[in-house]
This record gives C-alpha cells, structure tokens and sequence, in this order.
C-alpha cells in the first residue's frame, strides 16, 4: 500500500513547476490513505509567495520638469498679476492725487478770481452810489477862479465842501453830475475845522450821499476818493485807510484832529469832495496833501480827509 501510494503522489513539486492538465491517479481506498497521512509526521513544506510582477520604472525626471514648469508658470501668472495690481494701484492714487491738486488748483483759482471780481463789483457799485451827489465847485474870487469839490447832503439840496475853496467868493456855480451848470449860495462856514455849507435849488432825480461811520473804520480798508482834480470832473480814486486820528495843521491855520490817512491820490480840485467805503457811504471829506518840505512839492500817497462823524457835527450846526 505504501508503495502504491508513493507512486501515486510522488515527490512533491510545487505548484508553479506542475505541467498543465498532468493526469492524478484517484485512489481506490480511502482509509489507506487517512492512516498513510496520520504516519507521515514530516513537515509540509511552505508555500513561497509567487513573485511580484517588476513595476515598470518611472520617468523621474519627467515629473519633476513638469512640476518646475507649472511651479515657473504660476509665479509668471502671479508675478504679472502683482504688477498690474500695484500699477492700476499706483495709476489710480496718481490719478486720484492729479485730480485732487487739479481741484484744489481749480478752487483757489476760482475763489482768487471771485474774490477780486467781488471788490471791482464793490468798487464799481460804490462809486454809481455816491458819483451823482458829487458836484465840481467853481468859485470865483477878486484873484480869478478857483476849482474844489462838494458832496450833496440832503434832500434839499445842502452842500458840504471845504472852507477854504470858498473863502474869497464873488460867485458860487455848481457843475452837476449831468453836466448841467446852477447857481449856489454859502450858506455858513466852520473855520477852526475847515467846512462849509452851499445850497442849490433841488432838482429832478437829484442824488444825495448816504453819511457813513467814520468810527468804525480800521486800518487797510480800502477806500475810494470822487472829486474833481485838476478840473477833470467825476474822477475816482483808490486806496486804504492808512492810518487813523492824525492831527494835522493846514496852511491856514486850521488843525483837524482824528483826520484819517490815506493814499488814494488826492490832488488840487479833490478838496471838499468824498472818501467813501465800498459800500458807496461818505466817510470823510479829502482836505489837503502833506508837502515835501524839501522840493515844496505834494508828497505822493500822504493825503487827509475830515471824517464823516465830524463833518455831521459841524454841517449841523451851521445848518441850524
């Protein structure tokens, strides 16, 4: 039986070595073989595991060109991304800042221009105001003929002027803003303050200056003087208020005190006529220019004027 039995399973051969369909005997007793294998105490041997198929190599370096070359390609697109960012931001804070100083530029030049199209304005309507009550005064005297300015005050047709264009008067005429030419009387004078009063027949359309508050004038405001200098009628002028409340003495002896300073051009025939605001009011009355002592000439830009609070004093007391 042993025998048999060893022919039929023969040595053992792994599987991997078996030819394909080889042909096994089937054994006819089954209990022979059950006390065959309980006799047979040799190990089995183990199975070795069946090898592994070898994993195709890799293209090592094919992956890690490929990875460098997206790596390289999103720092690009990143990179440009970036630039523009801080270009748009740049081109926009420049733009923005352009904008901002054109604006800035754009309304400080505009508040320069509004400004000084402001004054002129103020000039131009200050001067319409007070002009139609602005007369030219001829007077003549035994020596011949003499040319100052008046300011028509009231509604009668009261006008205030300087003492000394009247002093010696044959005859009074009155130019009026019109052009048109009418007699005037003296009515009174004041000679420590050198103010006068002539009258005139009212007439149509007649203008009469609004009297300001010379109290509350300050130094640097501007100011405008109507006269007649030198004979050239409705002549207007423009300065400060130089100074204030300087005393000084006329040629004839007179002193005005709180005189107010100023340098708009004053010249002979600008006596007695207007320093107003620019709000057209009268102010003060120009009255005389300091002289050069050295050439005995008119000093440029130093002129006075009697101020308004005074000259209603005195206007009203010769009128009462």
């Amino acid at each position: 039986m042993l025998q048999e039995e060893n022919e039929v399973y023969g040595p053992y051969t792994p599987p991997y070595q078996q030819r394909p369909f080889e042909s096994v005997a089937v054994l006819e007793n089954p209990t022979d073989t059950y006390a065959s294998a309980e006799q047979d105490t040799s190990p089995l041997p183990l199975i070795p595991p069946a090898p592994k198929a070898p994993l195709p190599p890799q293209n090592r370096r094919g992956r890690g060109g490929a990875i460098l070359l997206f790596t390289l390609v999103l720092s690009i697109i990143f990179g440009v991304g970036l630039f523009a960012g801080w270009e748009y931001a740049g081109s926009n804070t420049s733009s923005t800042s352009s904008i901002a100083t054109t604006s800035k530029s754009a309304v400080s030049t505009s508040n320069t221009s509004s400004s000084g199209s402001t004054i002129e304005a103020q000039q131009e309507s200050a001067i319409a105001k007070i002009e139609p009550a602005v007369v030219e005064l001829v007077v003549t005297t035994t020596q011949g003929e003499q040319i100052g300015s008046g300011v028509i005050i009231d509604t009668k047709g009261d006008i205030v002027t300087n003492y000394h264009i009247v002093t010696g008067k044959e005859s009074i005429t009155a130019v009026l803003y019109n052009g048109s030419k009418v007699q005037a009387q003296l009515v009174g004078t004041n000679t420590a303050d050198d103010l006068a009063v002539v009258h005139i027949q009212p007439f149509a359309n007649m203008k009469v200056a609004q009297i300001g508050n010379s109290s509350s004038l300050v130094v640097g405001q501007e100011v405008l003087a109507i006269g007649n200098p030198l004979g050239i009628t409705e002549t207007a002028t423009k300065g400060i208020v130089s100074a204030l409340n300087r005393s000084v003495t006329e040629s004839t002896g007179a002193t005005i005190s709180n005189a107010i300073q100023t340098d708009a051009a004053v010249n002979p025939g600008n006596s007695g006529g207007a320093l107003i605001n620019l709000q057209g009011q009268l102010i003060g009355i120009p009255t005389l220019t300091a002289v050069n002592t050295e050439s005995n000439t008119a000093a440029n830009g130093v002129s006075f004027a009697i101020p308004s609070n005074l000259v209603q004093s005195v206007v009203q007391q010769i009128l009462q």
